[in-house]
């Protein structure tokens, strides 16, 4: 790889602004901001909005707006019912 083309990769910790829930990982992102960490090293704080302990698909606290499907929805305007 050429030298100086390429960003820093570092440790930083990403932080979750919903849940407080915090991990860390390798990446290029720079971040003012710092944390210390239990293990006692010190790294960049990167605060994301959604991470893997608020995001529904992986809570599984899906709110669901739609209770019917597309053929209740068509059978309910067109007033067709199952009786024959």
């Amino acid at each position: 790889m050429k030298k100086g083309i390429h960003p820093a990769y570092q440790q930083v910790v990403f932080q979750d602004s919903s849940t407080g829930f915090k991990f860390i990982s390798g990446s290029t992102k720079t971040s003012d901001e710092t944390i210390k960490m239990e293990d006692g090293k010190t790294y960049p704080l990167i605060r994301v909005e959604i991470s893997s302990d608020s995001h529904p698909f992986y809570t599984g606290k899906q709110k669901f707006n739609q209770v019917d499907g597309a053929v209740d929805r068509f059978n309910k305007k067109y007033g067709l019912t199952d009786n024959k």
